[in-house]
Parts: structure tokens; sequence; C-alpha cells
């Protein structure tokens, strides 16, 4: 179990990096462009899915996707 919780807490940070990305602009052709773009590929496989089943939900002009956080709070209960 040791081993898995680790590779989860990783993959929490992962998501985390996500939703900062999500804050701030990235320029196309930089290099936090790629950093992005990895990110982007490892987290979508998990929170794409969750997004077909939840939505984002609209406050207002802003939306907030609530799988990062389903996907956190699970990380958290399995280990």
């Amino acid at each position: 179990m040791g081993l898995i919780c680790t590779i989860l807490y990783l993959y929490w940070f992962v998501i985390l990096a996500r939703v900062l990305f999500s804050w701030v602009r990235v320029q196309p052709g930089t290099a936090v462009a790629s950093v992005y773009s990895v990110v982007y590929s490892l987290t979508e496989p998990v929170l794409g899915p969750i997004r077909r089943v939840i939505p984002p939900m609209r406050m207002g002009l802003a939306a907030i996707d609530v799988g990062p956080i389903i996907v956190l709070l699970v990380v958290i209960v399995i280990c």
C-alpha cells in the first residue's frame, strides 16, 4: 500500500499543478507551455470522464470544475 499511496500523492501534486495552471495564461511555445502539456496529458484521462459526468458549476461569469476536488478527496480517503 505504501508504493501505491506514494504514486497517488505524486499524482495529487500533478492535479494541483493543473489547477494552478488553469488560473494563469500559458503562452504557447514557452517552457511553461511544455510543462503544462505534460500535466494536461497526465490528468485529462482522469478528469475528463469526471467532467462529463459532473460538468463545471456555473457561478455567474465563472465556472468551477469539481473534478480535481473529487480526485483530491478520493486520494486522501484511499491513503
